[in-house]
């Protein structure tokens, strides 16, 4: 299978540890990737690559074989994107701009620009000057979806949006890829990456420290954690005694979590056999879990992020 999107090696050194470092990453047809890391990881400046407006210092960044930086010009032409950072150019309205993204791109039939400003409740009208920021958001939003791109290229892309607003955009993202698309996204909201990705890349310091495949996590984990909690503290002490794998236990209310795979579920259920236990339950794994282990393991500390 040819690789979407591949990055391999880019590196962008601004100084004093900031830009991004020997990045490595390749998305798959239809596959929606997702960027996750706290301010001034590096996914602006990731994104910024793929769309050409960055060159590399080390490595490269390709769209469907085309080099990002050499064939820019050519490959904005089906890509949709929607930046971090919005600027608008010199015109006066919403649809002003609309109108002129749709000749740069050569759409004549307005439907589908229309159903996104009706989706996404803009006054389309309205002075770009004067915009709010939710509004500008979603101006970038119907911009960089207009076109119904094959690829598409989001950064941040609910920054500014009321949660309302935000669930229409990720449904609006789940219907992109009912329809094949291939899109790269990152965010700081696990949520809406728990909703949306096949996969997401932990970026710390401009480098990646974990690549999660979101249907292993959810409950699918190959270790799962439980949690029981008892009614006595003779029955809690006796099962801390077991030879199970700890995460943590709490006293005062007499609970433990263990982490166990399935094929040792049956031992755990024997080891409960005549204790007194006021419920037991799985523990679904989030992605901010997963994102505050590893970040806190390249950290070696075991202090919370």
């Amino acid at each position: 299978m040819n690789h979407v999107i591949e990055i391999d090696g880019l590196t962008k050194d601004y100084g004093e540890g900031r830009g991004v470092f020997d990045v490595n990453l390749t998305v798959e047809p239809g596959e929606i990737f997702g960027l996750v890391g706290i301010n001034g990881s590096g996914k602006t400046t990731t994104i910024r690559h793929l769309m050409g407006y960055l060159r590399p210092q080390k490595g490269t960044c390709s769209i469907e074989g085309r080099n990002c930086w050499k064939h820019a010009a050519e490959l904005k032409k089906h890509i949709g994107h929607v930046p971090g950072e919005i600027s608008f150019p010199d015109v006066r309205t919403g649809m002003d701009f609309f109108n002129l993204q749709a000749r740069y791109l050569g759409i004549r039939d307005k439907t589908r620009v229309n159903s996104l400003i009706d989706r996404f409740n803009l006054d389309a009208s309205a002075p770009l000057k004067r915009m709010s920021k939710g509004m500008k958001q979603k101006t970038a939003i119907v911009a960089g979806f207009m076109a119904d791109a094959p690829i598409l290229l989001l950064d941040e892309g609910t920054t500014g949006l009321d949660p309302l607003m935000q669930k229409v955009f990720t449904e609006l993202v789940q219907e992109e890829k009912a329809q094949g698309r291939t899109m790269f996204m990152s965010s700081h909201m696990f949520d809406e990456l728990e909703a949306t990705c096949d996969r997401v890349a932990f970026l710390k310091e401009g480098r990646i420290i974990d690549v999660v495949d979101m249907s292993l996590l959810g409950g699918n984990e190959p270790v799962k954690e439980y949690k029981v909690e008892f009614t006595s503290d003779e029955d809690y002490q006796t099962f801390l005694a077991q030879s199970f794998l700890v995460k943590r236990h709490r006293d005062d209310y007499k609970q433990v979590s263990v982490l166990l795979s399935d094929r040792d579920l049956n031992a755990l259920f024997a080891s409960l056999s005549g204790l007194d236990v006021r419920y037991i339950t799985q523990v679904p794994r989030t992605l901010e879990d997963q994102f505050k282990e590893k970040y806190q393991e390249s950290e070696g500390t075991n202090h919370a992020y």
